[in-house]
């Protein structure tokens, strides 16, 4: 399976949306007219087979009817049917068969974007949770959008990665909500790169940090491990070194036990922050939208929402959490490294 990659640079909103839908759109078709011309096939198919029993049985009335010799060529008239029977059966299905490996390879499309300052409302979003007017909005130069997305309001703008997958999850042989995971778990393993931990919060997508955040299995687990293991060998090879080595192996196996346990974020970790937000619409097994993912992201253009619906969460991003500059380039090269992986198909542009 293949996905193309688009890099579109910085686009406005409007043109992005367009250009979005025309993928959109034109996948949907090709899925249509795919499922068309297979039932045709099918139809086809069906006609033939009744057509040809009708030859046979008209054969068999002829040799019951004719001479010696017009019963051999009634036998050489069934035998051609017969033959022609194969062919109608076999031949649609090589046609659908030879459709079906041309696109194959082909499972979608993949826009990586940022946009000028705008705002996106979900079309089940709360228009309350923009906390500033239109006019303001317009000063600010910002602009305002109410999508067909899920998902309540969010903040797209300069230093945000977003990231729009045009996709058949039926091709994949995926769902809706394991693709949502799919998403999530691409944001958790780029934070990952750059040493930050993140996870889930239950009933509310997107990737988050802090208070109440679910973050699953250390990602340390498996580098304790293999210090357990290179210290044990250590011990093994330095007779000097064996008690001290034994102990540190001891307890870098309990770090491991540890760090594989689920791990639930508390007040210590900070507010629960949010670093990346995900809205998806599906149709047909047709994917539209995806994630946004701050990496250098100004957080005040956030101060005049509540981001996704809610009031006591705000949002981070990828520099604010590490202290560091980070390229955007790095990340979505990251990016597209993590869906490839996650989704199992080969992305190329």
């Amino acid at each position: 399976m293949r996905l193309r990659l688009r890099d579109l640079g910085s686009m406005d909103y409007g043109r992005c949306w367009d250009l979005q839908r025309q993928f959109f759109d034109a996948l949907l078709a090709a899925k249509g007219a795919a499922r068309s011309a297979a039932a045709a096939e099918q139809a086809k198919a069906a006609g033939g087979q009744h057509a040809t029993a009708a030859e046979q049985a008209k054969a068999a009335e002829g040799q019951h009817a004719g001479a010696a010799e017009g019963q051999h060529a009634g036998d050489a008239e069934e035998a051609g049917a017969e033959s022609l029977a194969g062919a109608a059966a076999t031949m649609p299905q090589a046609g659908a068969a030879k459709a079906v490996e041309a696109g194959a390879e082909d499972v979608g499309t993949l826009l990586l974007v940022e946009h000028p300052p705008v705002y996106t409302l979900g079309k089940s979003g709360h228009a309350e949770n923009l906390l500033v007017g239109r006019e303001m909005l317009e000063r600010l130069g910002a602009q305002f959008y109410h999508i067909d997305r899920g998902g309540d309001i969010t903040f797209h703008g300069p230093g945000q990665l977003v990231v729009y997958p045009i996709l058949d999850l039926e091709r994949l042989g995926i769902g809706l909500r394991a693709y949502i995971e799919a998403l999530e778990e691409c944001v958790i393993r780029v934070a990952a790169h750059y040493g930050l931990r993140t996870g889930r919060i239950a009933g509310a997508s997107g990737v988050w940090l802090g208070a109440g955040t679910d973050y699953g299995a250390a990602p340390a687990a498996a580098t304790a491990t293999e210090a357990a293991a290179t210290t044990t060998e250590g011990a093994a090879t330095a007779t000097e070194d064996a008690a001290t080595a034994t102990e540190d192996a001891a307890t870098a196996k309990e770090d491991a036990a540890e760090g594989a346990a689920r791990c639930i974020g508390t007040a210590a970790d900070g507010p629960t922050r949010k670093l990346c937000a995900i809205g998806v619409r599906s149709s047909r097994y047709i994917t539209m939208h995806g994630f946004a993912l701050n990496v250098s992201t100004d957080l005040r253009w956030f101060e005049r929402i509540n981001p996704c619906g809610f009031r006591d969460r705000g949002a981070t991003s990828l520099e604010r959490e590490t202290g560091r500059t980070i390229a955007m380039e790095e990340v979505k090269a990251l990016v597209a490294k993590s869906l490839s992986e996650i989704l199992n198909v080969e992305i190329y542009k």
